[in-house]
């Protein structure tokens, strides 16, 4: 019995041991979904604990790629797309909550965010093959359809309808954000201590590094994409960033967004890129292509009045303006 005893304690300190003794890992993936890059890091107690959890976040992220995506025809936003001018089309609880929450950015933004921006007519080209500007009349005619008031929803029971035949919705500027956000909430319900979803620049962490250390971001330096000109913590929090670093043209000596205004069909400019930081990462994402859209100075005083979210400007001629809660030194 006392050699059982013995060897019983022995095991129990042998484990102890093992775990007291058991250092964090961070394991870290990079792949396409939703037709961008996406890299997810997480700390996990061993590297096949991690890709598991990585695993995890990725069947969440194709789960509502499956339901917002313009581009997969049996999806529930083509189904509501294809249905418009003709019925109301009845959806899940998910995609309704986030055309609500959606429209209410459109209403604060006073529609420079505006998921029905899809109804546009492919008019601008950003490949190179364009020299001069669409006409006034081409212009004014591909936002006939836009308008964030037209779509109807009816809450008791949960459809959408587009009354325009031909009109459109699509989740490209608020998407990748609430994919994060849906995986890092995955991710967290499963005790991962700690992450990072960067879904192509917009990104949620939680928790900290395997060192404790706070997650950092970077700005770029819109003059070099590849240079960061300041580094922030980013604490159970997401950001978000626009950037016209690659898509733009120049037209009549003047440069010009691959970023087209809803409301007027014009590509914006006078902005190089905006960082917003704020809680979730579907508002940040929303937000960043609102404010972009609203120009440097009604873009920071509108943001300057929502508690909790944060922003970084670069104007066209690159000067960083930031709003108020905003600290940093660029030295």
């Amino acid at each position: 019995m006392k050699t059982l005893v013995a060897l019983a304690c022995s095991l129990t300190c042998l484990l102890s041991f093992g775990q007291l003794g058991q250092t964090d890992v961070t394991v870290k993936k990079t792949l396409k979904l939703m037709g961008t890059r996406f890299e997810i890091t997480v700390v996990a107690p061993n590297e096949e604990i991690g890709y598991i959890n990585i695993d995890e976040a990725v069947s969440e992220i194709e789960r509502i790629e499956k339901i917002i995506s313009s581009w997969d025809e049996s999806s529930e936003t083509s189904l509501i797309n294809k249905n418009a001018g003709i019925q109301p089309v009845k959806v899940s609880q998910e995609l309704f909550g986030l055309i609500e929450r959606a429209i209410k950015i459109s209403e604060i933004t006073d529609g420079a965010f505006d998921i029905s921006y899809a109804s546009m007519d492919n008019i601008w080209k950003f490949d190179g093959s364009m020299d001069k500007m669409p006409s006034e009349a081409e212009i004014k005619n591909s936002v006939s359809k836009v308008g964030f008031k037209k779509i109807k929803l009816d809450t008791d029971n949960l459809t959408v309808y587009l009354p325009e035949k031909g009109m459109r919705i699509g989740f490209g500027a608020i998407g990748k954000g609430y994919a994060a956000d849906k995986a890092k909430e995955l991710l967290v319900s499963k005790d991962v201590k700690g992450g990072i979803i960067n879904a192509s620049g917009d990104l949620t962490t939680w928790g900290t590094k395997v060192t404790g250390e706070k997650w950092l971001v970077g700005i770029a330096n819109p003059l070099s994409k590849d240079k960061v000109f300041s580094w922030l913590p980013v604490v159970e929090s997401s950001v978000a960033t626009s950037g016209n670093y690659e898509k733009y043209i120049t037209l009549n000596g003047e440069k010009y967004s691959h970023i087209i205004d809803p409301r007027t069909g014009y590509p914006t400019k006078g902005v190089n890129s905006v960082s917003i930081f704020a809680k979730q990462a579907e508002l940040c994402d929303a937000l960043a292509t609102a404010v972009f859209t609203m120009g440097r100075d009604v873009g920071l005083h509108m943001i300057n009045q929502i508690d909790g979210v944060e922003a970084v400007v670069v104007d066209s001629e690159n000067k960083v303006h930031r709003s108020s809660g905003i600290m940093f030194d660029t030295n």
